[in-house]
């Protein structure tokens, strides 16, 4: 389980780094991504969820992690970490279903995997911040 829940947060990634960085619509790379990616039914279905989640409410997560890591305005922080910080940000505050430790943790991972030699580092302090918003 928590191996196929990881490569639809794998895919939610890759959706929300390519229509952020190549402006491409959300609906059409989450298709593409999918039929490419070969998700069982419930994962499409999960991915779909935080992908949207994050889209719909990345002005609210943006301004946590403006609020969280100060130091670094968004402009500056790389396109593959503040993705990931907003797919975590999205699961510990707004799905009661995930762990705010398990959305830590893959976030990390992803960002071992993605991003570069200190993105994890970075991530897992702004994560640990943000934990103490959330009410689980």
């Amino acid at each position: 389980m928590v191996g196929n829940r990881r490569k639809a947060r794998a895919l939610a990634l890759k959706v929300l780094y390519e229509v952020e960085t190549a402006k491409h619509s959300v609906e059409a790379v989450i298709s593409q991504r999918l039929v490419e990616d070969k998700l069982s039914p419930e994962n499409a279905e999960f991915a779909g969820f935080i992908i949207r989640g994050v889209v719909q409410n990345k002005e609210a997560i943006d301004i946590v992690i403006q609020t969280f890591a100060p130091a670094w305005p968004l402009d500056q922080i790389p396109a593959v970490d503040t993705n990931i910080l907003r797919l975590a940000i999205f699961e510990m505050l707004h799905d009661d279903k995930v762990p705010v430790k398990v959305a830590i943790n893959e976030a990390v991972e992803m960002a071992k995997t993605y991003g570069s030699g200190s993105s994890s580092k970075f991530i897992n302090g702004v994560l640990g911040s943000v934990s103490t918003l959330a009410n689980r």
